[in-house]
């Protein structure tokens, strides 16, 4: 059952006592000066030297391990478009908090002040001393494809795309159990796919891998159907381009197994899901 919150009680809790959702916490005894010692100056000469000796070392003597990077630029924050880096910055926090109560990964999160690709891989490529793995999050498509393709072609840490991945997998694992429940093949479902961002793009290239047919997927997006007519469509869309005589949302949804909605709300009616 969904919980109902209002707009104020979401200012309230970001707001309320320090303002934010996270901090950062010590791991180490630090009250005494001998901790303060070991901990700074002089004791952290040891670890930085056995480290300058031996990179690999940063893993055994500091947090890299277990430290991600939840990056953004702002420009494709949850339904809410091109808000830019600040404004992103309340879910790139709430993502480090996922990371830490599910999984015990602390997190630095960052918002990037550019829409350029190649500035935007430069100074993530830069920050790889820093972090034991890269979660790139609510960036634009078709831009994310590119940025995450060459981001795991140039880095030695491991780099995910959550909107394009996670998204995936977690829709995926429902498919699967939902024809299971329903008794349906997988190769003989027809999909609708309503948005055509990152995020719907990578799970209907996984529910292809799982078995749906390509022809099976219908595919909208602000425009309209993705037919193969369109003029302009990209590489990354033009493999979801139908030949059917679809123009509509409710046109699509005529005889259809699965929706699934990755773009705005309250646009599937009743009467579209009786068909």
């Amino acid at each position: 059952m969904a919980v109902k919150i209002s707009r104020q009680d979401a200012l309230n809790y970001h707001s309320k006592g320090r303002p934010g959702k996270i901090e950062v916490v010590a791991t180490k005894e630090t009250k005494t000066q001998r901790d303060l010692a070991l901990a700074y100056s002089p004791g952290v000469a040891e670890p930085c030297l056995e480290i300058a000796a031996d990179k690999e070392k940063v893993y055994s003597y500091t947090a890299k391990g277990n430290l991600v990077a939840v990056i953004t630029n702002g420009t494709a924050v949850l339904g809410l478009g091109d808000i830019g880096p600040e404004a992103a910055k309340p879910v790139m926090e709430g993502k480090g908090i996922l990371f830490k109560i599910f999984a015990d990964i602390d997190v630095f999160d960052i918002e990037l002040n550019t829409k350029d690709i190649d500035e935007f891989i430069d100074v993530v490529k830069a920050l790889e001393p820093t972090f034991g793995g890269i979660n790139l999050e609510d960036i634009k498509s078709p831009d994310c494809f590119e940025i995450e393709s060459r981001l795991r072609k140039e880095l030695n840490i491991p780099v995910m795309h959550d909107d394009q991945h996670g998204t995936a997998i977690i829709s995926g694992s429902a498919l699967l159990n939902a024809l299971e429940v329903v008794h349906k093949k997988i190769d003989n479902v027809r999909v609708v796919v309503s948005g055509a961002g990152a995020s719907a793009l990578s799970c209907a290239q996984l529910y292809v891998y799982l078995g749906v047919k390509r022809e099976n997927i219908i595919m909208i997006d602000r425009a309209g159907v993705i037919r193969k007519d369109r003029s302009g469509l990209d590489d990354y869309k033009k493999p979801f381009a139908t030949e059917e005589d679809v123009h509509t949302l409710a046109e699509a949804l005529k005889d259809a197994d699965v929706f699934l909605g990755l773009s705005k709300g309250n646009i599937v009616t009743k009467e579209m899901v009786k068909t």
